[in-house]
């Protein structure tokens, strides 16, 4: 809905005395970009365990300087669709919209006549810089078989290389052969997967694929100063931390292609006090698939890194996998399952259908043929696009966003068929004009501005895949027309994780040094798990590790089948399932960590998947984002580019070897690369307009602006 406020932008400033703060006054509480859409919400709980409460904002509300404790801007609070309930949040809501005012500095909202006040914020460019690098920090956390340093963890989450003793992932046995000396193998490195510490094939290689992809769309946003063990080496730490998924990866192929699915680790609290048995599983179709999308896109991102050896043995890997699963196409493998006589190794479930097989080799086959330009692969494409979801549903949500993603990926291919090219994209266009995409934009639907449908297990994750749709949009130039709405939408799923949303909560852990006030205390993991010193950051002596993403929101939240009373000895404790169960859909949640028969797993747990679709979302709003100007052009008369305007291409000549990356007017990268001292670049660039070339050397650069004709 369209809101008029009415502002004083320029003022004498007016100085106030102190403020009590308030619950029902939400911001993002770590602030917002100067030119972002900044809209507080004031909210009155209707429905949900807080329906006792009340709260009725002020007509007035300003922005104050928390240095000077001044008022700098002034606006008038509207009403949410008139002051109805909203049945997603439980809350009647109005909304006190600051977009206007960009001024850098800290701040926070004040209800003027009740002298009430939120949490503090900041307004900066770089605000979510150092939010992004404890979301990436949070894999190193993460690792196997590596140890956390107290230089690099922090002396509270310090702790000795895990999973490296006799029989562990060094020295790993097969799932149906624990005593048998002969299926030993080096099955070391790679992730924890979420709060347990398994390591599934499936899953690792979709994090590598959206990690690589958050690099490939935003190489700007990432640095070499994240202070882990490789920072400092001249390779962005997330490329380093990729490597390490990877190589993981490439030790679990087996000789003829195929992929080991699964490694089961033991559980301990901290990590390098396990040292029960680890065991891998059996190999399937469904991950072979999925490590040969890794290893495709890798073989590519690698390469215009200038790390070529390594590029092409992932090239050569990702062949082997898809060979493979052309002679083997339906090879199926459940881990913890009677029917495969796997039960105990993993938790979760990674194996698929035949759906998933045929959407994990489209992703193959995509990533497969930009490495290679094999028309093998590009027939395939070619030939079966019309069966993936996205076409045959014409249909585009967040559950599958991963897949509507891979196709879009084709479209920017120089040699892809434009017919197949201009359906997918007018098919991602028609699926993203309906009542649960833009429509839920224009509609205002969600009173939190972050509209989900479907609120299920993980749906901090789901929300980030969402606010990814609306950068795919952008990414893939679905309709520039509407790019700049694309924008917000996306950077509205930010503000929910943040803080925006009915609990007035900031979904990452332990983050008050950050920035954050109210936010994840505990969470369901293993090494921060229920009575232990790292269980609480506030009541136990370290709190868990900053920046993990938590599930959120579940409805479908229950305690398990045995309680109330056949659990033995067990607590079932009927108020904190009360306090989720039967909520309102985005107050279904709770910080708690302990274990069965509560399951606090369903709603708290981490999990990598929210992690990596979090950090390349955030990833959009870190490094340069506003079109380059005059002043960011410097001059450096060992790089030259022509000619300019350009029509086809043109050619960048240094003295010695270097990088380019190629923006558009929104800051969006078109592609990057390196060479040695000259290149004829451009041909991929197909809409006339300006665009910035940032050329690297290794002490200096030179930006230019450039026009295609």
């Amino acid at each position: 809905m369209k809101v008029t406020i009415f502002t004083i932008l320029f003022c004498i400033p007016f100085f106030i005395s102190s403020q009590t703060q308030s619950k029902y006054i939400v911001v993002d509480q770590f602030g917002y970009r100067p030119t972002s859409e900044k809209i507080a919400i004031l909210r009155d709980p209707i429905s949900g365990f807080d329906a006792a409460e009340s709260f009725a904002p002020s007509f007035s509300y300003a922005i104050v300087d928390a240095t000077t404790n001044t008022q700098v801007f002034f606006g008038n609070t509207v009403p949410y669709k008139s002051g109805i309930e909203d049945p997603s949040s439980g809350d009647r809501v109005w909304w006190f919209d600051f977009s206007a005012f960009e001024t850098p500095g800290t701040y926070y909202v004040l209800d003027i006549n009740k002298n009430l006040k939120s949490y503090d914020f900041v307004i900066a460019e770089d605000i979510y810089s150092d939010i992004l690098k404890h979301a990436v920090r949070t894999f190193y956390y993460q690792r196997a078989g590596y140890a956390k340093d107290a230089t690099y963890a922090g002396s509270n989450w310090a702790d000795g290389a895990s999973h490296i003793g006799p029989l562990q992932d060094t020295q790993a046995r097969r799932w149906d052969a624990p005593n048998d000396a002969s299926t030993e193998r080096d099955v070391s490195g790679g992730w924890y997967d979420a709060g347990d510490y398994n390591k599934y094939t499936t899953w690792t290689a979709n994090y590598i694929v959206d990690l690589l992809k958050a690099y490939q769309e935003k190489p700007d946003a990432w640095t070499d100063d994240y202070n882990l063990p490789h920072s400092g080496n001249g390779t962005p730490d997330i490329i380093d931390e990729i490597k390490w998924g990877m190589d993981h990866l490439l030790r679990l192929q087996e000789t003829d292609g195929s992929m080991i699915s699964i490694v089961d680790l033991s559980h301990a609290s901290p990590p390098s006090s396990a040292t029960g048995q680890s065991l891998y599983g059996a190999v399937n179709t469904s991950c072979t698939l999925a490590s040969a999308v890794a290893f495709a896109l890798g073989s590519k991102v690698f390469n215009d890194l200038g790390n070529t050896t390594y590029a092409s043995t992932l090239e050569q890997s990702a062949i082997n996998a898809w060979n493979w699963t052309e002679a083997n196409p339906n090879v199926i493998w459940e881990n913890n399952s009677s029917a495969y006589n796997s039960l105990d190794i993993g938790a979760g479930q990674q194996e698929t259908d035949d759906d998933g097989r045929f959407a994990y080799k489209m992703r193959a086959a995509i990533h497969l043929y930009e490495a290679t330009l094999d028309t093998g692969y590009k027939t395939f494409i070619d030939n079966n696009y019309q069966n993936m979801h996205l076409i045959l549903w014409n249909y585009a949500y967040p559950f599958e966003q991963e897949s509507q993603e891979t196709l879009l990926y084709y479209t920017k291919i120089p040699s892809a068929n434009p017919t197949v090219v201009a359906a997918i994209k007018t098919t991602y266009e028609n699926a993203m004009n309906t009542t649960a995409n833009f429509g839920a934009l224009t509609n205002e639907t969600d009173p939190y501005l972050a509209h989900l449908t479907d609120y299920v297990w993980g749906s901090n994750g789901t929300k980030s895949r969402k606010g990814l749709m609306f950068m795919d949009y952008i990414n893939y130039d679905i309709n520039n027309a509407n790019s700049t709405d694309a924008f917000r939408a996306a950077e509205r799923y930010i503000h929910y994780i943040h803080g925006v949303n009915p609990l007035n909560f900031c979904y990452l852990s332990n983050m008050y040094d950050y920035g954050a006030d109210h936010g994840v205390n505990e969470f369901y993991h293993t090494w921060f798990s229920d009575g232990t010193d790292w269980d609480n950051a506030q009541n136990d002596l370290y709190g868990p590790a900053p920046g993990f993403v938590v599930g959120g929101a579940n409805p479908f939240y229950d305690w398990d089948g045995c309680c109330p009373s056949g659990c033995g000895s067990q607590t079932c404790d009927i108020t904190q399932v009360d306090r989720i169960k039967g909520q309102p859909k985005q107050k279904a949640y709770d910080d708690f960590n302990t274990t069965w028969p509560m399951n606090s797993w369903e709603v708290t747990e981490n999990s990598n998947n929210y992690q990596v679709a979090y950090i390349r979302l955030l990833s959009k709003f870190v490094g340069l984002q506003e079109p380059l100007s005059v002043n960011d052009v410097v001059n450096n008369s060992n790089i030259t580019l022509h000619p300019n305007p350009f029509k086809n291409e043109f050619t960048i000549t240094t003295e010695e070897p270097a990088t380019y990356h190629i923006y558009d007017l929104a800051g969006r990268s078109i592609s990057t690369g390196r060479f040695s001292n000259s290149c004829a670049i451009g041909k991929n660039i197909k809409t006339s307009g300006i665009y910035f070339v940032k050329v690297s050397l290794k002490t200096s650069s030179k930006t230019f602006k450039l026009i295609k004709n």
